[in-house]
C-alpha cells in the first residue's frame, strides 16, 4: 500500500470530519482520524475506512495544545508514514450569545481551537511537506464557515470572528507556502446537518436556514466531503490560497 497517499482529518469522529475521512479512504488515502473525546465514534470510522481498503488510524489530541499537535503528527508519522494532506476540520461554536454576555472563557477556547489549532497544525505539516525541508509537497484544507460572511450577529459573533480568521490565514499560507509545494484552501461551509447545532442549544437553526437556501436543504456531510477531495486533488492543481463556497447558494 506504499502508493496511497495519508490525509490527516482534525475532529474526525463525527460529522463533516468522519464524513471527509470515509471518502478519502474510498479515494487512495490512509487516514489518521484526530478525535478530542468521542473513542467510539473514531474507531467506527476507523472501520469504515478499513473496509474501504484503507489503513486507518485513531488519535486521540486536542488540536488547541501545539504538545498535543506535535504529538499528534508524531503519532501518524509512526503509524502511518508522512502525511501528504492535512484538514483541518475540528472546530467548536460554543453556545449561543450575544457578544455583551460573551465570556473570556468561551472567547478564549474559541479561538484557541478555531485558529490556534490549524496554525499549529499547519506548522507541522510543513515539517513534514516542504520541498525546502526535503518533503514531496502537499496539500491542505482548511474549514471556514458562511458565519465569516454574515458575521453571526445576535448568536456566534465570536465563531465567526475565528472563521473569518482561517479565511485570511488561508491566504497568506496559500501564498507563502506555494514555493514549497504546499497549496493551501478553504471551504466556507454552509449550515451543515450535523449534530453541532443541537448539541450548542440551538437546535431549531437548520430549519430556518434551509428556508433560505436557494437549493432548499442545508448541506449534507458528503457535500462539504466532496469539496475537500476536490481541493486535495490534482484537479485543482492551480488553486491555492483560495476559499470556495459550499452553501446552497445562500
Amino acid at each position: 500500500m506504499a502508493d496511497r497517499r495519508i490525509a490527516l482529518v482534525t475532529g474526525a469522529s463525527k460529522g463533516i470530519g468522519a464524513e471527509v475521512a470515509r471518502l478519502f479512504a474510498k479515494n487512495g488515502y490512509d487516514v489518521c482520524i484526530n478525535y478530542l473525546a468521542d473513542e467510539k465514534g473514531a474507531q467506527a470510522v476507523a472501520h469504515n475506512c478499513e473496509a474501504s481498503g484503507a489503513r486507518a488510524l485513531i488519535a486521540k489530541a486536542d488540536v488547541s495544545s501545539k504538545e498535543g499537535v506535535a504529538d499528534l503528527f508524531k503519532r501518524c508519522d509512526e503509524g502511518l508514514g508522512v502525511v501528504s494532506c492535512l484538514i483541518n476540520n475540528a472546530g467548536i461554536i460554543g453556545s449561543s450569545t450575544l457578544m455583551e454576555d460573551l465570556s473570556s472563557e468561551a472567547l478564549s477556547q474559541t479561538f484557541e481551537t478555531n485558529v490556534f489549532g490549524p496554525i499549529y497544525c499547519i506548522q507541522e505539516a510543513i515539517k513534514r511537506m516542504s520541498t525546502a525541508h526535503g518533503g514531496a509537497g502537499g496539500t491542505i484544507v482548511n474549514m471556514s464557515s458562511q458565519a465569516a460572511v454574515f458575521g453571526s450577529a445576535h448568536e456566534y459573533v465570536h465563531y465567526a470572528a475565528s472563521k473569518g480568521a482561517i479565511e485570511t490565514l488561508t491566504i497568506g499560507a496559500g501564498k507563502e507556502l506555494a514555493s514549497a509545494s504546499i497549496r493551501v484552501n478553504a471551504i466556507r461551509v454552509g449550515t451543515t446537518d450535523t449534530t453541532i447545532h443541537a448539541a450548542n442549544g440551538n437546535p431549531d437553526r437548520v430549519i430556518g436556514i434551509a428556508a433560505m437556501t436557494p437549493l432548499g436543504r442545508i448541506a449534507d456531510p458528503i457535500d462539504i466531503a466532496e469539496a475537500a477531495l476536490w481541493l486535495a486533488s490534482d484537479q485543482s492543481k492551480f488553486v491555492t490560497g483560495t476559499t470556495l463556497t459550499v452553501a446552497g447558494g445562500l
